[in-house]
């Protein structure tokens, strides 16, 4: 083990660069029309007004209110059906994005885990209907830039201690005894790492996964929900964004399986998507009521202690954050628009109620959690939510 830690930390996040982009020319990545999935939700549009009109410290007076008007909207719309998370894999994430500025660890990784959520709810019409949120397809999505580059770095012996696989979506929804047909929506907070074909298929053959025919969809009745500002960022990515996309991989997606919003979306009862941009352009975050309250998951924050860090026990985060004043410690890895994610990230804490097991925390569960490992001394969570499930 102190062999593993002592390679591990010769992996410096970008040590290794990364090669350039072939060509500056966008992308042709389908943008099909806007879909009205759901009702509109307009509580909120006033946050989005104050950040383009006034800017980001009004806008921050902004979420506050704005989030407790839609908190009590959201509750009042009633529960989904089932709500249930999945651990899909752990994995090392530079600690200078994850904590930003706040650690004292010198360690260069922490570790998170990956969960797949399944939503399930009854619309008006008593139609059931299924949302994957992070369905993740851990196989291809490691070969985004950045990861690449980590991956190529390190010796192979550190990874498999390092990285642990859990299970499959697939697995994760047998097991919940869902049919891959019966899935409505696939859905993710932002599309950084993520490779969709073999979830939604292609409509021409893939040289890397399916030369010789067009890549079959895993899931043949699903669409992928996407804010169409992320998809407009990812035909013509800026270099900070780069390292953290794979946008090849969307050129050959079928329009019909893209299913567009522009904006915040009530799906059902007790189930909502709301845009949240900042640490990505496109960012948006599942917003849930269940039988302990309101949740919210993103992957804005990697723990829930980074909205409440005045209780954090990791090393230098309380203490950052009470030196410089700010209430919450940022997931910071593209900082696309940093004032504006702290400003969503104000806006979740506010939405959420606090977590039952200790009133400190907050019902916000990242999709990608904080984890312990030995292998990131200094990083421990002071909480975990570790799993949610939700059966009405």
């Amino acid at each position: 083990m102190p062999a593993t830690f002592d390679a591990l930390k010769r992996v410096i996040p970008g040590s290794a660069p990364m090669a350039p982009a072939t060509g500056t020319a966008p992308l042709d990545i389908p943008i099909p029309d806007v879909t009205d999935l759901g009702s509109s939700i307009h509580t909120l549009d006033r946050v989005h007004t104050d950040i383009t009109e006034s800017g980001p410290g009004a806008a921050l007076r902004t979420a506050r209110s704005a989030a407790a008007d839609f908190r009590r909207e959201f509750a009042a719309t009633g529960t989904p059906a089932h709500v249930s998370t999945h651990d899909l894999v752990t994995l090392p994430y530079p600690t200078k994005f994850g904590l930003w500025r706040a650690p004292a660890s010198p360690v260069p990784f922490l570790f998170i885990t990956n969960r797949m959520v399944v939503i399930r709810w009854l619309d008006s019409d008593g139609t059931p209907r299924t949302l994957l949120w992070e369905p993740s397809d851990v196989e291809l999505d490691s070969n985004t830039p950045y990861f690449a580059t980590l991956r190529d770095a390190t010796p192979g012996a550190v990874q498999n201690q390092i990285v642990r696989e859990h299970t499959t979506v697939q697995q994760a929804l047998a097991r919940e005894g869902i049919r891959q047909e019966d899935v409505d929506y696939l859905a993710f907070d932002h599309l950084h790492t993520q490779d969709v074909r073999r979830l939604i298929g292609t409509t021409t053959p893939q040289a890397d996964i399916s030369p010789e025919a067009p890549v079959p969809a895993a899931f043949p009745n699903a669409r992928l929900v996407v804010q169409r500002a992320e998809l407009l960022a990812m035909r013509d990515l800026h270099p900070m964004q780069r390292p953290w996309y794979q946008p090849e991989t969307f050129v050959d997606l079928d329009p019909e399986r893209l299913l567009l919003i522009d904006g915040d979306r009530l799906l059902g009862p007790g189930v909502a998507i709301v845009r949240t941009p900042g640490h990505a352009t496109g960012n948006q975050t599942l917003v849930l009521n269940t039988g302990t309250g309101i949740w919210a998951m993103s992957e804005n924050v990697v723990a829930t202690e980074c909205l409440t860090p005045e209780h954090s026990t990791i090393p230098g985060v309380a203490g950052w954050a009470r030196k410089w004043g700010q209430e919450v410690v940022i997931n910071a890895n593209t900082i696309e628009s940093t004032a504006t994610q702290y400003d969503f990230c104000v806006l979740e804490k506010t939405l959420v109620d606090r977590a039952q097991a200790d009133g400190r925390f907050l019902q916000f569960f990242p999709t990608s959690e904080l984890t312990p490992s030995v292998f990131g001394p200094g990083t421990r969570p002071t909480f975990e939510h570790r799993g949610l499930r939700h059966d009405a």
